[in-house]
């Protein structure tokens, strides 16, 4: 970001609706969908929102595909970073430069959001946002909504990559013995149990605490828990000089270092291969609780 960008344009890491309703019409403003929807029937598989989007979202709102905007190469389940270049050319697309402000919402646990949140972050753009409740929340206080299509003008985004904001599974392995380094595991309690095998292997990364990306929310409202709650959910992972974060393939893992990020830790990662590389290599040890 432009470090001259006067500070009462900078957003907070999160907005909520009624901010937002009021600055709609903001012309730097670039209001973001990232939603992925997760289909479990007839079999676990990922697809694009942008079909619900274009029948009704948030006004002035474009979408930003993640199947597209990640790694091409990677697997469908994993949405790993992808090139400078490869992400700068969609963000120029999106309309988002660097004075503007970004604030992104999806319709599902803002976990998607996060991840975008992350992806930006990463490639060195800071004034993005994550909407708190998305567009539940949105939907349920019946503010307005739109099918129109809405077109920012094309503009130049510039990529900073920053390394320390993703990890790789050497890092996470030579974590595993290291004191001032916390592995935090997002997925839900029965997978990093082991009583689920979702990635072709049962357990959690040796040493991981588990703090979900689910409890971190209020279910109803999908707006994240009160700050004292997430401060004592994260506590005893607050005072590591290092977090990294994990799930499967670095979407709810986002989520929880969006919420790290918000309680002022100011050394997080997120292992962007998550439990779908891990697993994959059978090196690598795994722990049942």
């Amino acid at each position: 970001m432009n470090k001259d960008t006067s500070s009462k344009n900078l957003l907070k890491p999160l907005v909520e609706t009624k901010w937002l309703e009021e600055h709609l019409d903001d012309p730097d403003l670039r209001i973001v969908d990232a939603t992925v929807q997760v289909k479990l029937w007839p079999f676990p598989r990922v697809i694009s929102g942008k079909h619900k989007f274009k029948r009704r979202h948030i006004p002035g709102a474009v979408f930003a595909d993640l199947l597209k905007i990640s790694d091409p190469k990677a697997s469908t389940r994993s949405f790993t970073m992808p090139s400078e270049e490869h992400f700068a050319k969609f963000m120029s697309r999106l309309g988002i430069y660097e004075d503007s402000r970004v604030v992104i919402y999806d319709e599902r646990e803002n976990m998607w959001a996060a991840r975008l949140w992350w992806m930006l972050r990463t490639f060195g753009f800071e004034n993005a946002a994550v909407l708190n409740g998305g567009w539940m929340a949105w939907n349920l206080e019946n503010r307005p909504i739109s099918s129109k299509q809405s077109v920012y003008p094309t503009a130049t985004f510039t990529p900073r990559y920053n390394p320390d904001l993703i990890a790789d599974k050497m890092e996470v392995f030579n974590a595993i013995n290291q004191k001032e380094t916390c592995i935090v595991s997002a997925l839900g309690r029965r997978q990093h149990r082991g009583e689920r095998n979702e990635y072709g292997r049962r357990g959690h990364i040796p040493g991981a605490k588990n703090v979900t990306a689910w409890e971190i929310l209020d279910r109803e409202t999908k707006r994240f828990r009160p700050l004292e709650e997430l401060h004592a959910l994260f506590e005893p992972i607050l005072d590591a000089k290092r977090v990294i974060t994990y799930c499967g393939g670095g979407i709810a893992a986002s989520s929880d270092a969006f919420i790290l990020h918000l309680l002022g830790h100011q050394n997080v990662a997120v292992y962007d291969g998550g439990l779908i590389e891990w697993c994959s290599d059978h090196n690598l040890p795994l722990e049942l609780d």
